[in-house]
């Protein structure tokens, strides 16, 4: 049950996440899911990454330009716009605050 609630909690952050991960420069999808593996946060698989990816194109917050390989297949690059690091700064205020809360919430002692 605990993988169970820990995918769902992936789930919705996983959005910002991807933000974030590009805010050391530009990344591909392997190198991006690598890296988020490499936080603990689990092995991303490419059918839960790439529709996150497509949705932030989409949504201006990140760009993607396609680059021919010198060897194996080519490959599709993401980098922050502006929207999108203006987004991941909101976001990213809205969601420790509401770690903050939960971390309360489960830290705090009976009053018996």
């Amino acid at each position: 049950m605990a993988a169970d609630r820990r995918a769902s909690w992936l789930k919705g952050v996983l959005d910002l996440l991807v933000l974030a991960s590009l805010t050391r420069g530009e990344s591909y999808g392997y190198e991006i899911a690598k890296t988020l593996a490499d936080a603990g946060l689990g092995q991303i698989k490419g059918g839960t990454l790439y529709p996150v990816l497509n949705r932030l194109e989409e949504a201006g917050l990140v760009s993607a330009e396609f680059r021919v390989a010198d060897r194996g297949p080519g490959r599709r690059y993401y980098h922050l716009t502006d929207e999108g690091r203006a987004t991941l700064t909101e976001q990213s205020a809205l969601w420790l605050a509401f770690d903050e809360s939960v971390r309360t919430m489960l830290t705090q002692k009976a009053d018996r």
